[in-house]
């Protein structure tokens, strides 16, 4: 949905979660410039994908970057700053909101560098066929961690807890139905 195209420059908001991870991965895949934020970047690096240029830390409070896409997955404590690193006529593609579900905008950053506002949650089967066929062609799924079923209360705290660095994936062949 954000019409990225290789040369381009995108901030992934937050590269700890999978979700950013897998579009980094992607957008490393699609030739764009990846630029990525994390809350630690010492204890943090080696979560960063391969190819990503430049890694700010989330806390910052300027992130120094003009994107052509911003992909923004926290909201509220960070809306700011992605609005923020948006270029002339840039995108921001909203994808979740980890911290809250309400933000500010300011209308004149809107309408006067014609910023785009995209909401996104998932693609079509087409898009999800083409993203098979890249996984299968070696575009990385960073998993963190793999819990049987009877942890899954454990593997949720781990996600809350923002500690996940990558998918969480509950194996389910412990469980009796």
């Amino acid at each position: 949905r954000a019409r990225l195209a290789a040369g381009e420059t995108v901030l992934i908001v937050g590269i700890g979660s999978g979700v950013s991870q897998a579009a980094a991965a992607l957008a490393v895949r699609m030739g764009a410039r990846v630029v990525v934020t994390t809350r630690d970047p010492a204890s943090r690096a080696g979560v960063v994908p391969a190819g990503v240029e430049r890694v700010i830390d989330t806390e910052a409070p300027d992130w120094e970057t003009e994107a052509h896409v911003v992909f923004e997955s926290v909201g509220p404590a960070t809306w700011g700053r992605s609005v923020s690193s948006l270029r002339p006529g840039g995108r921001l593609v909203v994808v979740g909101g980890t911290s809250g579900s309400t933000v500010e905008l300011a209308l004149p950053h809107l309408f006067w560098k014609q910023h785009e506002i995209i909401g996104s949650s998932m693609g079509s089967i087409e898009d999800f066929d083409e993203v098979c066929a890249m996984v299968a062609e070696g575009v990385e799924v960073r998993v963190d961690s793999v819990h049987p079923f009877a942890e899954y209360p454990a593997a949720l705290a781990r996600l809350a807890a923002g500690a996940a660095a990558g998918k969480i994936v509950i194996d389910h062949s412990d469980r009796e139905d």
